[in-house]
């Protein structure tokens, strides 16, 4: 968390702090922790995400967070928890999301660097009881016709291993049904983020596309209507880039306190 945030600071992003508990249920989904706030239905956030974009269009310019997720998962599998790390990044696009993408090479690499560097004795302990190879740093972009399953990206993940001897690669130019990039390092994907639409009216229409109904995020698009930038971003979760950097077999290996759909205690 210190090298995400430190590297962030030094490309003049602001760290902000997103509420937890809001109303009705964030980004429109249903995998929502539900509760009653004094009377009106809640929920716990499983994303800052309408909340930066707020802050972009109250002219921050660059935004990031660390702070909890919150995921009604139902997946009992090696790579979800209910409760997790997220390191969220938003960001106004001067002329094309790649800059976004930039940000996200720049910043793994500087974040794997860093680790090997700093933490060989704590990477040497977790090596001994679970033995494995450390990422290495590269990138690569595909263009990719449709969406990846764990499967998929396993063999994707794989053949670029064999072609081009990294396991950190970009896929971008997704279908928009899906998103306009994901990261992957060790053949799973770790990062998903786009470019955000921000002209209210479209911003609208894609929300009914979506089965959303508007007045549910009526404050959200409002920030949109004096005026709001191009602008792009990612969510990571710290835990599954821990797992994957150190090789690890199961994500609950790597919170000391894990929430998965049967475990809430201690």
């Amino acid at each position: 968390m210190q090298i995400f945030r430190q590297f962030l600071l030094s490309e003049g992003f602001v760290g902000i702090h997103t509420p937890k508990l809001i109303a009705g249920s964030s980004e429109g989904g249903s995998a929502v922790f539900k509760l009653d706030y004094k009377g009106q239905p809640a929920c716990l956030a499983q994303s800052p995400q309408l909340h930066k974009q707020m802050a972009i269009c109250g002219d921050f310019g660059r935004v990031f967070e660390i702070g909890p997720v919150f995921r009604a998962e139902d997946s009992f599998t090696h790579r979800h928890l209910c409760e997790f790390t997220g390191l969220d990044v938003e960001m106004e696009i001067k002329e094309h999301y790649s800059e976004v993408m930039d940000v996200v090479d720049r910043l793994f690499v500087a974040m794997f660097d860093s680790l090997n560097e700093k933490c060989k004795k704590e990477l040497e302990a977790v090596g001994k009881q679970y033995p494995f190879e450390p990422l290495k740093e590269a990138g690569i972009e595909v263009d990719p016709l449709g969406d990846l399953n764990t499967e998929t990206e396993r063999k994707l993940g794989q053949l670029v291993l064999e072609k081009y001897g990294t396991e950190f690669y970009i896929l971008h130019r997704y279908p928009l049904a899906v998103r306009p990039f994901y990261t992957m390092p060790c053949w799973e994907e770790i990062i998903s983020g786009a470019q955000r639409v921000h002209v209210p009216e479209f911003l609208a229409t894609r929300a009914e596309s979506c089965g959303i109904e508007v007045k549910t995020i009526s404050t959200y698009i409002d920030s949109f209507r004096y005026g709001a930038p191009p602008h792009g971003g990612f969510g990571v979760g710290l835990e599954r880039v821990v797992m994957l950097f150190c090789a690890l077999n199961n994500i609950r290996k790597t919170s000391l306190f894990p929430r998965d759909p049967l475990r809430i205690a201690p």
